[in-house]
């Protein structure tokens, strides 16, 4: 199946990055990317929710899990379940990636799929896999994450949001696709 480029955000100096529309039943894929995302604010959390009302609130009822490997520029490496990191049937906003820096060679990456958000007869799946380029002290490190979980919901999925749990998002760049 093929990918179709649907839109690009590139949010500078901006609070979140929101997309409020063509989430639709057009595609039952909808697959986001995040090129090179900095947060203004240092140590800042990368995350994601989801809307039932075209983005005029970003509240849906979720439970996730998220677990990483991890390897500083020390000599520490790790791969570990983060459960301050799981929403267990809450409706904040999910981590994407944490910690990340906010010097230049600091950014995350990463993509998020979002399976049949227009469906009205079942729970709305997500997962996602990031890649983070953290600080820390006294070493930087490098965090790849995996997120999965699901919208509990039947209602539809119409908007995403992306956003930093800190300060603004200084650059970066998100793209939507939808797939089918």
């Amino acid at each position: 199946m093929a990918m179709t480029l649907i839109t690009t955000n590139s949010p500078s100096g901006a609070a979140s990055s929101s997309f409020t529309s063509s989430i639709d039943s057009t595609y039952k894929l909808f697959i986001f990317k995040w090129f090179d995302v900095n947060p203004v604010t240092d140590q800042a959390f990368f995350t994601f929710n989801g809307s039932v009302d075209g983005g005029s609130n970003y509240t849906v009822t979720k439970t996730t899990t998220y677990f990483e490997a991890r390897a500083d520029e020390g000599t520490t490496t790790s791969f570990e379940y983060k459960t301050d990191n799981d929403v267990a049937q809450g409706t904040g906003y999910q981590n994407l990636c944490r910690s990340v820096g906010n010097d230049n060679d600091q950014s995350t990456a990463g993509t998020l799929w979002l399976f049949n958000p227009s469906n009205t007869t079942y729970v709305k799946h997500f997962y996602a896999q990031t890649s983070t380029y953290a600080s820390s002290s006294p070493y930087d490190y490098a965090i790849h994450g995996f997120i999965g979980g699901y919208f509990n919901t039947t209602d539809n999925i119409d908007a995403i949001d992306f956003k930093f749990d800190s300060g603004n998002i200084d650059v970066g760049t998100i793209k939507m696709y939808g797939v089918g």
